[in-house]
């Protein structure tokens, strides 16, 4: 075997990888109705058991397809950890979704618009979590109003419900100002603003009592809490929770 030869064997795809493009060309040229495992097959070159013993069932397929269309997106969302402003990589986090989810509307409705009552497919908990830990780093600056899990929730259903409205309406009449209006309006609810040079936040009652705790929250978690036994841990993690989520009830 020539050495070109070899080495158009080791990046040949493999049987797996044939199927997933095979079945993401067919999901990005006709919706989900095309992806049958029929049609995978015939486009992938193989027998049809053979998608049923890489991936057991249609489901582990279409995760896997899932998978390969938000590789890229996921790997970009990752870069807005390394920036100095916590709140502002928010923003570049909602913008990257948006753009995303317009762009590739085969593979956002195949993750986010077949809803099944307690499941959420692979990717999109990847991507939450994702969402998370850039919210985390927010309670960790003490600029959050709210929990983690409950921001974290807000920003994620606001997201996904904008953009699956903007991909319901004709490309021609969509208005992208909504989107960023939409970004703002949920930054607003979900941050503070920056200490003014004195080191004196402007901070309503509610949210003075919600940025402590959940930045006490996060630095317990980054620095651990040895001191404290597994049922300690817990109760001060909802007493913590509580008060952020109930401080503005309380106010």
């Amino acid at each position: 075997m020539t050495e070109e030869a070899a080495a158009s064997d080791r990046t040949a795809p493999t049987l797996r990888q044939k199927i997933v493009l095979a079945a993401a060309g067919l999901l990005e040229e006709g919706g989900l109705e095309a992806v049958s495992t029929r049609a995978v097959a015939a486009r992938a070159g193989v027998p049809a058991p053979s998608i049923f013993r890489i991936f057991g069932d249609k489901d582990g397929l279409l995760e896997a397809v899932a998978e390969h269309g938000f590789r890229r997106y996921l790997e970009i969302k990752s870069e807005l950890f390394t920036g100095d402003d916590p709140v502002q990589a928010l923003r570049d986090a909602w913008d990257l979704h948006i753009n995303f989810g317009l762009e590739h509307p085969a593979y956002y409705t195949l993750v986010y618009g077949q809803v099944r009552p307690g499941h959420v497919p692979p990717t999109g908990r990847r991507a939450a979590d994702d969402l998370r830990r850039m919210i985390t780093r927010v309670g960790a600056a003490g600029r959050l109003r709210m929990s983690v899990e409950r921001a974290t929730e807000v920003m994620h259903s606001t997201g996904v419900g904008t953009i699956l409205t903007l991909i319901g309406h004709p490309e021609q009449d969509r208005d992208l100002r909504n989107a960023w209006e939409a970004r703002e309006m949920v930054i607003s609810a979900l941050t503070l603003p920056s200490a003014d040079p004195d080191g004196q936040g402007l901070l309503a009652t509610g949210a003075s009592v919600a940025s402590p705790a959940m930045a006490l929250l996060t630095t317990l978690d980054e620095n651990g809490t040895a001191l404290l036994s597994t049922g300690e841990r817990i109760l001060l993690r909802e007493w913590l929770n509580r008060l952020a989520d109930g401080a503005d009830t309380d106010a």
